[in-house]
């Protein structure tokens, strides 16, 4: 008897979590010598690109409350209680429009769209609108965040609706369940995956938005910082802001990637 061909093993591999990281920790280094490189060198005036020592001096300065300004504290605080105030309200409204709408014709053709509509506007198109409507006080800042969050919200929501099986909803309402029920037991965990990419990508729409939402006569915050910043061409605290709101958005992304991790562990193993 002939024996059995060894299979051929797969040239590629799935790399791991720790080859990832590495390589991300490599091209930060490789941009921050470039960065220094660069602005050593003179290759580029300061006025379009600081160096790495002057951000890392304004940081020190509003860190410790010596700068013209604000502490970085205190724009820091302003700028994470508008976003997540924002973000926690459209998760409590988006997603169970969203449900409803991947569950019921009707509720879908209402609300798909207002949703279509106004999800691909800029937030600076219907700031004016806002402003108007709402005042200059804190309420049009967390409203147009609100906005900035609540479509990717819905929709992931919506989306997440069509993993239910069929089979698990029509068992359920044979066994006597009842609508919320089968919306918690069955619908809501089949969805929880996409609703939790969608989060991901709400809270960055939320950090994106940030700024214009902080154009609306703020005093404090990171938006309102680099926007302030940028008006007397202090390109050293606009990249330092910058940096900031990049880091804490990174932060934010690092903690829903997580809360995925713990809450869907089969998502990608399946």
């Amino acid at each position: 008897m002939r024996e059995a061909a060894p299979q051929k093993t797969s040239r590629f591999k799935v790399q791991g979590e720790g080859s990832s990281a590495a390589i991300s920790v490599v091209t930060v280094c490789v941009l921050l010598a470039l960065w220094f490189g660069v602005t050593q060198l003179g290759l580029v005036k300061p006025l379009f690109l600081p160096s790495p020592q002057a951000v890392l001096l304004q940081f020190q300065e509003y860190l410790t409350g010596a700068a013209n300004d604000r502490p970085l504290w205190q724009h820091l605080l302003a700028s994470v209680l508008r976003v997540s105030v924002a973000f926690v309200l459209a998760l409590l409204l988006a997603v169970p429009v969203g449900l409803a709408m991947g569950m019921s014709r009707v509720v879908r053709g209402i609300c798909d769209p207002l949703l279509e509509f106004y999800r691909p506007l800029p937030p600076l198109a219907y700031l004016p609108l806002i402003i108007i409507w709402c005042g200059i006080d804190e309420v049009p800042k967390v409203l147009l965040i609100f906005l900035s969050c609540f479509a990717p919200l819905a929709l992931a929501a919506r989306a997440g609706v069509r993993s239910a099986s069929q089979e698990q909803m029509q068992a359920a309402w044979s066994m006597g369940a009842g609508p919320l029920q089968v919306i918690r037991h069955v619908v809501l965990p089949a969805a929880l995956p996409e609703i939790l990419v969608g989060m991901r990508i709400a809270i960055g729409f939320g950090w994106t938005t940030l700024v214009a939402a902080e154009m609306v006569a703020a005093n404090v915050g990171l938006g309102q910082m680099v926007l302030n910043a940028s008006n007397f061409l202090r390109t050293d605290i606009v990249v330092m802001g910058i940096l900031v709101i990049g880091a804490v958005a990174w932060l934010f992304d690092w903690l829903m990637r997580r809360l995925e991790r713990r809450l869907v562990p089969w998502k990608g193993r399946m």
